[in-house]
């Protein structure tokens, strides 16, 4: 017989876990209502072509695959089976795959819908998504993603609000977190500064990693991308340990005569000042070395980690300008976040932030005596559970150990014993497994206190 097993990268969650999972959902859920974004769902797999080509060279690797139903290998081009063309294969062999990320499915619907919606639009969106990732600590192959986004605006006042959320999100769940913030047309002047705009990407990419392989480390990488050492020391400012004050004092000094820099400090500044006048200071950060998502963020990128934890960011996301294009609709700007429920998750069980009871205990749980009895307390069940009472009979009529040793696993509240002389009398015996007083009241009593 085969031993049971999960697929990799996938998890049970047991109701302790399910609680605390809900409690995380329904303050973010509460926020962005709050914040005025509509809930959305799209289907759990696209047309494999909605999705490829929108993250880059390795997310399209990790996105999974389905394989056409029936006898898919027969229509296949014999040659690119001989050759074992994989690339080529998959185009015959799959046509839906399971969605990789929110944002793309949204901007396809936005694409689909433009027509009816009212923009800007504001969404929200809570539902899994799939990667063929490597997994680890924090990262698994099917996790639960919870974006909010709003196209149709060029506003930088979003950004402002995003930043709110972001912040009142987290208070909310008691997490404390530091928001970094770059902007993508800064990187794009840096690269122009520099003359190495064809080597953006590589530029970036080391850059990213200046936190953890250092100065000499990104120098290095950058060195090895075939990067010139002059453009190196143009950029050497990067690698110091200057305030987020001076980098963008000699950013506006550097971006002299780069516009697309010049209007990426412009938007930063204007984020950051307005966002220190509403008491946001400590908690929002510039960082020049910030590049994720550079395929299709086109100005603000934000990214956010948990203070007191060894863990990853917990949310990010940035401004993506011209996401519905490739969609065959233009001039729809817009702007996005998104949690990351699994890590916060780990964060707050780290910190100890949950409630100590996060399973909601069974309130009443009635023995069985016998088929009288136990239709009896049915009756009384079905009253308490009209007023949103949990209650439940024990389904057999055993030996009361078997009833006490259930009680006692599931963590009951109260014990409720219904035998022949309550029945006749009309009474009820609850006893309080929290301080064991027992008592017997009238069943007309019992019900009335609630």
């Amino acid at each position: 017989m085969m031993k049971p097993g999960l697929a990799k990268g996938t998890r049970d969650f047991s109701a302790e876990e399910i609680q605390r999972r809900r409690l995380i959902i329904q303050t973010l859920q509460n926020n962005f209502e709050n914040f005025g974004f509509q809930p959305l769902e799209t289907p759990s797999f696209e047309n494999l072509s909605t999705l490829t080509g929108k993250y880059g060279e390795e997310g399209d690797r990790l996105i999974f695959k389905i394989l056409n139903s029936g006898d898919f290998a027969a229509k296949t081009n014999d040659e690119f089976w001989n050759r074992k063309d994989s690339q080529k294969l998959t185009k015959e062999i799959s046509e839906k795959a399971l969605r990789y990320d929110l944002t793309v499915p949204f901007a396809r619907y936005v694409a689909m819908n433009h027509g009816q919606l009212n923009f800007p639009f504001k969404r929200y969106q809570i539902q899994p998504v799939w990667r063929a990732d490597r997994p680890q600590k924090g990262r698994y192959r099917e996790f639960l993603q919870c974006d909010a986004d709003v196209v149709g605006s060029t506003s930088l006042w979003q950004e402002v609000e995003l930043v709110q959320l972001y912040l009142k999100s987290f208070q909310d769940l008691k997490v404390p977190v530091q928001i970094n913030i770059n902007n993508r047309k800064i990187l794009t002047g840096l690269a122009e500064y520099a003359n190495i705009p064809e080597q953006i990407i590589d530029f970036t990419v080391a850059l990213d990693k200046l936190d953890k392989i250092g100065k000499d480390g990104v120098i290095k990488e950058l060195l090895s991308k075939d990067i010139a050492e002059e453009a190196i020391e143009k950029l050497s400012f990067l690698f110091e340990n200057k305030s987020q004050i001076e980098v963008l004092e000699l950013l506006k000094i550097y971006f002299a005569d780069v516009e697309i820099g010049k209007k990426g400090v412009e938007e930063l500044e204007f984020v950051l000042e307005n966002c220190k006048k509403l008491g946001i200071e400590n908690e929002l950060v510039f960082d020049i070395t910030l590049a994720r998502g550079l395929d299709y963020y086109t100005g603000a990128i934000l990214e956010v980690k948990a203070h007191n934890v060894q863990m990853g960011s917990v949310g990010g996301g940035g401004r993506y300008d011209n996401l519905t294009e490739v969609f065959g609709v233009k001039n729809v700007p817009g702007i996005g976040i998104s949690f990351g429920l699994d890590r916060i998750y780990l964060v707050m069980e780290e910190l100890n932030l949950f409630p100590k009871d996060s399973v909601q205990k069974l309130q009443y749980l009635f023995a069985n005596y016998g088929e009288k009895e136990a239709f009896e307390s049915l009756k009384i069940i079905q009253n308490l559970r009209e007023k949103n009472i949990s209650a439940e009979l024990y389904p057999d009529a055993e030996k009361m150990k078997k009833f006490f040793n259930y009680s006692e696993k599931r963590g009951v509240e109260n014990l409720v014993f219904l035998g022949e002389e309550e029945i006749a009398a009309g009474n009820i015996t609850i006893k309080n497994q929290l301080n064991g007083e027992q008592k017997t009241i009238s069943q007309n009593e019992f019900l009335a206190q609630f």
